[in-house]
């Protein structure tokens, strides 16, 4: 038997379950059995109940706070509806009244009903009576000149359908519209620029129009420059106005000399190497002949 004050000798580990290396280190892990218990410094519910109050400490400190900024940032006034279209009225002549009388407004979405009311009513059936009312035209000319190309669109349609009308013409022509078209050509898009040129072409088979025409100093570089950017009947309109410039038509047979001719030529010669109209390659000889013949472009000596 022990003595009392004899001490107990220390039990020797226990061997490993297994010999192998890979093995007797998951033995000796703090999930083995027969591994020494070591007390835990935190017990796994503290250790989850603090993760968790932390997690729900800082989503309660984030997202509250910012979907209260929310509901202000993303809020949005309604956007107003568009204002319907103006009424067609009964007779052409009260159309055009009521289009004037919103052309004069200061407002531009009422410039754009009356814009739209015209598109709707002159262009699918151009009418020859009655005649365009000269505050009319005036309203329509101040929109071109607005520098706008969606009133643009709309002024060119409206006007080279009212300019089918020979009457049209010579108000169109007294309201500022030969003189509009000349100095906003270069700066409209290309179907605007075409619409226009023809009406203005029209506008020149006036007395007025063709020296209105004559006496801009704009009309000859306006031409030009347009003419490069144009191709087919477009292009056939720029070359007629060239040629009512520089033609013996128009007012008395006069001739004005408005820019160097051995420029227009040769622009109008590159014109008619590319995409032309018959008719257009036809006035574009013409013209190059006309030159020729006023001593402008002497075309042999400079083996043109």
């Amino acid at each position: 038997m022990m003595k009392a004050n004899q001490k107990a000798k220390p039990h020797a580990p226990p061997r490993p379950l297994f010999s192998c290396g890979f093995f007797r280190r998951c033995t000796q892990s703090v999930l083995s059995p027969t591994s020494p218990h070591r007390k835990p410094t935190t017990t796994p519910s503290s250790s989850s109940s603090s993760s968790t109050s932390t997690s729900q400490s800082f989503t309660q400190w984030r997202f509250p706070h910012h979907a209260d900024q929310t509901p202000s940032t993303v809020t949005l006034p309604p956007t107003p509806p568009p204002p319907p279209p103006l009424p067609v009225a009964t007779t052409l002549q009260e159309t055009f009244q009521i289009a004037e009388l919103h052309l004069a407004s200061v407002s531009q979405s009422d410039k754009l009903l009356a814009l739209q009311l015209l598109e709707r009513v002159v262009v699918p059936d151009p009418p020859s009576d009655p005649t365009c009312p000269p505050g009319l035209m005036r309203g329509l000319v101040s929109c071109l000149r607005s520098n706008s190309l969606v009133t643009a669109k709309y002024v060119t349609k409206i006007l080279l359908a009212l300019c089918l009308a020979e009457g049209n013409r010579h108000v169109a022509v007294e309201a500022g519209a030969a003189r509009a078209v000349v100095e906003t050509a270069a700066g409209l898009e290309i179907s605007a620029v075409e619409r226009a040129l023809a009406a203005l072409e029209l506008m020149c088979t006036t007395a007025e129009g063709a020296a209105e025409v004559r006496g801009h100093a704009m009309t000859v570089p306006a031409m030009v420059a347009v003419m490069a950017r144009l191709a087919g009947r477009g292009r056939e309109n720029a070359i007629s106005i060239l040629a009512v410039v520089y033609g013996r038509g128009g007012v008395d047979g006069e001739e004005i000399a408005v820019a160097p001719a051995e420029e227009v030529a040769r622009a109008v010669a590159l014109a008619l190497e590319g995409e032309c109209t018959a008719r257009g390659r036809r006035k574009g000889a013409h013209l190059l002949k006309t030159l020729e013949e006023y001593g402008r472009l002497d075309l042999s000596q400079n083996g043109s």
